[in-house]
């Protein structure tokens, strides 16, 4: 970074961290044992892809290296969605890591958004206990809970309980004005 930019208030992007999103397994333990909440075995990443030929050439391409369950999708901001499903979180934390990783190589970093994984009560969970989602934040390289509860109305409380399970196992964003809604994620949680 220039002297003008310090002195413009201008920052350089922080550079991803993909490799976040493998602590996400060990976090799901510690999530499971806490609370009774395992995952959904789906996930959905998200980006806003440029106009063109070459967006439908890196979606063919990520196609051809997935195998199993995807489908694609679009919201109403005009994102769109990759959504993939496997029952192993292990293996879906590694098929959204190589989705992510070949947009980045695509040249698309800077329009990925985010990548959302759902989660849902299993058998041990409270009967309280609600679905959510465990958003990561592609250009922070950190995670936080989106509970919907609602139609645009959100559980802070239990995004917040949710936080304190997480603890040190998972890079929780601590700004809580970047825990954005995502009224519109064409994910289900459970």
């Amino acid at each position: 970074m220039g002297l003008l930019d310090t002195l413009f208030g201008r920052t350089k992007p922080v550079r991803p961290n993909l490799d976040s999103l493998f602590a996400l397994p060990s976090a799901a333990i510690t999530l499971q044992s806490a609370a009774g909440l395992v995952s959904s075995g789906r996930a959905g990443i998200c980006w806003k892809p440029p106009a063109g030929q070459p967006a439908e050439d890196v979606q063919h391409e990520i196609g051809e290296l997935l195998t199993g369950s995807f489908t694609h999708a679009e919201d109403s901001y005009g994102y769109r969605w990759l959504l993939v499903e496997d029952p192993e979180l292990e293996d879906l934390v590694n098929r959204v890591h190589l989705v992510n990783t070949t947009l980045t190589e695509a040249g698309w970093g800077p329009q990925l958004l985010c990548s959302v994984f759902g989660f849902s009560p299993g058998p041990d969970a409270a009967e309280d206990a609600k679905p959510f989602f465990l958003v990561y934040l592609y250009k922070r390289g950190t995670f936080y809970p989106f509970a919907p509860d609602g139609a645009e109305h959100r559980d802070t409380e239990l995004e917040l309980r949710l936080r304190a399970i997480f603890g040190a196992d998972l890079p929780i964003e601590p700004d809580l004005s970047r825990w954005f809604p995502l009224w519109d994620l064409p994910l289900r949680s459970g």
